[in-house]
């Protein structure tokens, strides 16, 4: 019974974590809706590299930063062979819920400064927001 709770309770977190992803969508046409007809395909790859890059880069360094948990551990250990509770995989859910709203920050700001930044600035910027500014401030809150 404790495992078919555990495991209800990962696919719920899983779920919330499907609809933030699904956000990005929506920020994605929100951004093509606001630029010129000639950059909307440009916005549109914005951010996917956004996510792209907010998702390694929390990936390196900012969970680390936030909860001071890392993931260059073996598999056995991530997968949370060790406790019972973790046995669902809650620590990647858990990851997969953090990382899809860090990357929902940079995606918010794009929109702001869509067809007025740079590409590679903005990619910086993004990097360092999910690196290192929004984790601070999420340890500090949620830790």
């Amino acid at each position: 019974m404790e495992a078919l709770k555990s495991g209800t309770d990962v696919f719920f977190v899983l779920m919330g974590a499907i609809l933030v992803l699904s956000m990005h969508g929506g920020f994605a046409f929100l951004e093509a809706g606001t630029v010129r007809h000639k950059n909307q395909v440009n916005a549109l790859v914005k951010i996917l590299v956004d996510f792209a890059i907010s998702v390694l880069a929390y990936f390196l360094i900012g969970y680390s930063i936030a909860y001071g948990v890392h993931f260059y551990v073996g598999a056995e250990e991530l997968k949370g062979a060790a406790k019972p509770f973790e046995a669902s995989g809650f620590t990647l859910v858990k990851f997969f819920f953090y990382a899809t709203f860090a990357a929902a920050v940079p995606a918010i700001v794009s929109g702001g400064i869509a067809e007025r930044a740079r590409f590679l600035p903005q990619c910086i910027a993004t990097a360092l927001i999910v690196g290192i500014f929004y984790p601070i401030s999420e340890g500090i809150v949620w830790n």
